[in-house]
């Protein structure tokens, strides 16, 4: 999972740009061997989503086939080639001249494949991705999914998704292709801890080949620290000091520079390093202590949005002037924070978060899920939950922006209509919600062990389980009262609100984070006094949401629904197949509510 670069030891040619692309409705590429070449192709951009590059694909979601040529350069041929995807929607096969070479399941999160041996030196290669998109209800995200809102009620969306936002499909992230050493640095993991001014960087790594030894550089603040690597095996770890330490922060983002070098032999001279990999670190803590989470030690109030990869025309592909622009805007409003909802985003949205002081709860696709369909369909999502999480923590366990792992969004109980007007449980209910709980009590276990030191949270919706929250670090729920309950009254939500999440801390005594709310707004409608879809609505409610908030100490955060409006799928609640939640429109342009919270969040920090 390191991510590729390129240096003295390693190499990569970047294949993003013009591909050729055929949809397969039919499937019959496999066996009329488009893993060779695509017969009679179009040309696609890549990285993108296909959906709205042209007319005919927007609703496709079914087999398509990307295929290019690219040179393997002569100067690798004593290192080891990989192929890696950053992000293939929702499902993967790669051919190299057509000989397959792997698979992966699941979209958002990379995979590399090795093609050492499938690769031409003296000629060109063509390789050929074939990427499926198909919505099903045992995958997770879940689609197509029958007695919730299915095809045949009329408040169903098209696509029909179980989520909220438009189901992108296709190569959303560069294809890379690079080459390592042979004997190399395989992984790092690093865990910085704090003992009053002094920081301590602990590094762990794994390797491959016949190397023995090796060296870390931590370089900050014109001060270099050195330390040896010795290994048992294939793992080594040490830990390097640092007095007087500067800490990362949302108001400091300072990272240390650190570089790790592998030895062929016992020899430290320069040119036998066979192999360097370098990362940023920076030095920070995160807990939860009472009603508080703490970094550094110090108590920190979250400020800031869920969001979406998401823009016009290229659907959610990756976007670098994009990413620019929106942490450039978080900091405009006084964002600290935001939840990557409801996938993981791109490695780069996480660097840009790391240089900017930008708090991420990081977040694997698990929204959606339900537990009525039986213990197979369940067992099915909850082992794709673990390959996500476990492929996630794998890619971002670095990043001093991540605080927090997410392990599913508004998970679905039984009877969830009954439950959200307030009819409470029976027997049966009972039974399947306990299917639930023993599902997160995998996958806060799974977590837990995979990174100990960070929070862990699931993210509640509107009549959720408490049994269910109870088992995070932090507690995460999403509220609308006011706007799909109590419409129109925001009075009357922000009352509800306040009840009930004193009930919440007094039953479950964490600090809680608001991590949805908000109110959708047609950019340039107004009213007075405010009516729903004005902006004027929106802006008044997120005020009620904020004072709710602003006197009660435990809760810890505020997220909006949304940073800026965003795709969906087509139905009579959506309308432009949008949603309107955001306070930025689609294209980044303020509305009323962006300049309420720049007034309130741009002011010193709640203690």
């Amino acid at each position: 999972m390191l991510y590729p670069q390129q240096n003295d030891k390693r190499n990569m040619l970047d294949l993003s740009g013009f591909w050729d692309f055929k949809l397969d409705p039919e499937e019959i590429g496999e066996s009329e061997d488009w893993g060779k070449g695509l017969p009679a192709p179009r040309q696609i951009a890549v990285p993108a989503s296909w959906n709205e590059q042209f007319q005919d694909t927007r609703d496709y979601f079914d087999i398509a086939w990307y295929a290019r040529e690219f040179y393997v350069p002569q100067g690798w041929q004593d290192q080891q080639v990989f192929l890696r995807v950053g992000s293939a929607n929702y499902a993967a096969k790669v051919w190299i001249n057509g000989k397959f070479v792997g698979e992966h399941y699941g979209g958002h999160l990379p995979f590399a494949l090795d093609i050492t041996g499938a690769v031409a030196w003296d000629t060109a290669n063509t390789v050929a991705i074939q990427v499926e998109g198909k919505l099903a209800s045992t995958r997770v995200p879940p689609g197509n999914v029958g007695g919730r809102g299915g095809a045949s009620s009329f408040m169903a969306g098209y696509p029909n998704t179980s989520f909220d936002f438009f189901p992108y499909t296709g190569i959303q992230r560069p294809v890379i292709l690079y080459a390592i050493p042979q004997t190399r640095i395989e992984d790092v993991t690093v865990v910085t801890d704090i003992d009053g001014t002094t920081g301590s960087v602990n590094v762990k790594v794994t390797k491959r080949g016949n190397a023995t030894t090796g060296e870390l550089t931590l370089s900050g603040e014109d001060e270099n620290y050195l330390a040896q690597l010795d290994f048992a095996g294939d793992l080594a770890e040490t830990e390097i000091t640092i007095p007087n330490a500067r800490l990362w922060s949302p108001d400091d983002p300072y990272l240390y520079a650190l570089t790790v070098t592998l030895h062929a032999s016992d020899s430290e001279a320069e040119e036998a390093v066979t192999d360097r990999y370098c990362l940023d670190v920076g030095i920070r803590t995160i807990a939860v202590e009472g009603d508080k989470i703490l970094l550094n030690g110090k108590p920190i109030f979250l400020t800031g949005f869920g969001r979406h990869e998401d823009f016009p025309v290229h659907g959610r592909g990756l976007n670098m002037p994009l990413i620019v622009k929106d942490y450039a805007l978080l900091k405009w409003v006084g964002a600290n924070s935001y939840r990557t909802s409801h996938y993981p985003y791109s490695e780069e949205q996480m660097m840009m978060a790391d240089r900017t002081g930008i708090l991420v709860i990081d977040e694997i696709p698990a929204v959606g899920l339900m537990f009525e369909d039986g213990e197979e369909a369940i067992q099915t999502r909850l082992k794709l939950c673990k390959q996500q999480m476990e492929e996630l923590i794998a890619r971002d366990k670095n990043h001093p922006s991540v605080v927090m792992w997410s392990v599913a969004n508004e998970p679905m109980p039984p009877n969830m209509m009954r439950r959200f007007m307030g009819g409470g449980e029976n027997t049966e209910d009972d039974n399947k919600t306990a299917l639930g709980t023993a599902f997160f009590e995998e996958m806060f276990a799974l977590t837990r062990a995979l990174d100990p030191t960070r929070l862990v949270t699931v993210v509640s919706i509107m009549g959720g389980p408490v049994e269910w929250l109870n088992l995070s670090d932090v507690i995460c729920i999403n509220r609308y009262w006011g706007w799909y309950t109590q419409s129109g009254q925001i009075e009357a939500g922000a009352e509800f609100l306040a009840r009930e999440l004193d009930g919440l801390y007094a039953q479950l005594g964490k600090p809680i984070i608001i991590t949805e709310f908000g109110a959708d707004t047609i950019a340039g409608m107004h009213s007075d006094p405010p009516e729903m879809w004005t902006e004027e609505y929106q802006a008044e409610f997120l005020r009620a949401y904020l004072d709710v908030a602003a006197t009660r100490p435990y809760v810890a955060g505020l997220h909006v629904w949304n940073f800026a409006d965003f795709k969906t799928g087509q139905s009579t609640r959506r309308a432009g197949g949008l949603n309107l939640k955001g306070v930025f429109t689609r294209d980044r342009r303020p509305k009323m509510a962006a300049h309420l919270l720049r007034e309130r969040w741009t002011q010193p920090q709640k203690e």
